[in-house]
């Protein structure tokens, strides 16, 4: 459980598909100047994220990994299809965002036209190609941790598409400087809220923790001084005269 809650938050704070990797900024940037608008585009990416990463995870680890397709039988456990990700992943992404445009153009017509040609576009968004392409790369061990790293990085997305929506719908009635109206104070802005949510990381994931006490001891131990040879003799219990050879020993122990 607590492996699940700790890669929900951090896809969604400090791996933040905007803010973290800057991915899915096209759409993020040209569907953000109404919140309701980028609403529905970030509910849509959700779907999308929640439903081809973990597709994409099973096609992973009983297609495309090497030695995959061992279930087929013993003259297939040395085949290897990684060199497929890429095309089975975009596939798999199309058809899910084709099944999306066909529910939203029948159920919403008024969002459906508002998104225009970003809502197809998803398909070609690198967010949900990367969302499948990390999950990859990160090694997820189980179908669940899939589709929770799917679903949180959508969530991260949208709440980064909603945020700057709702700050620019507050700033067109400010007095920006000419220069920066737009696109200029909205990548002024995109910065500023990327650092809010990276301050995330430290509470996440203990950076900031002290070492432990037996982690000092054993450090300050590695710098003590050579032992002398008195201090050798103590040890074993016996007198100097009694071993004539001790400096011989110390030095080979030294």
């Amino acid at each position: 459980m607590l492996e699940h809650l700790e890669l929900f938050f951090k896809s969604i704070f400090i791996d933040n598909m905007v803010f973290a990797v800057f991915l899915g900024m096209c759409s993020y940037l040209a569907v953000s100047k109404k919140v309701s608008t980028a609403v529905g585009l970030g509910a849509a990416v959700i779907f999308v994220l929640a439903v081809t990463v973990p597709m994409n995870w099973l096609l992973d680890q009983y297609v495309l990994q090497p030695g995959a397709l061992a279930w087929l039988g013993e003259e297939f456990v040395d085949y290897d299809l990684s060199f497929l990700s890429f095309i089975l992943f975009i596939a798999t992404i199309a058809t899910m965002v084709q099944l999306v445009e066909i529910v939203v153009e029948k159920f919403a017509p008024a969002l459906y036209n508002s998104l225009g040609i970003f809502l197809p576009l998803i398909a070609v968004n690198c967010a949900i190609l990367g969302g499948s392409l990390f999950m990859q790369a990160r090694e997820i061990p189980s179908l669940a941790l899939a589709f929770n790293y799917g679903v949180s990085s959508g969530i991260g997305w949208f709440l980064a598409i909603v945020a700057i929506a709702a700050i620019r719908e507050k700033i067109r009635y400010s007095a920006v400087p000419a220069p920066l109206r737009g696109l200029g104070i909205t990548f002024i802005i995109t910065g500023l809220m990327g650092i809010g949510f990276q301050s995330f990381g430290g509470m996440l994931t203990g950076d900031n923790e002290p070492p432990l006490v037996e982690e000092t001891v054993v450090e300050a131990a590695e710098f003590e001084a050579p032992i002398t040879s008195d201090e050798l003799n103590e040890l074993t219990g016996l007198e100097a005269e009694e071993t004539p050879d001790a400096e011989e020993t110390i030095a080979s122990i030294n």
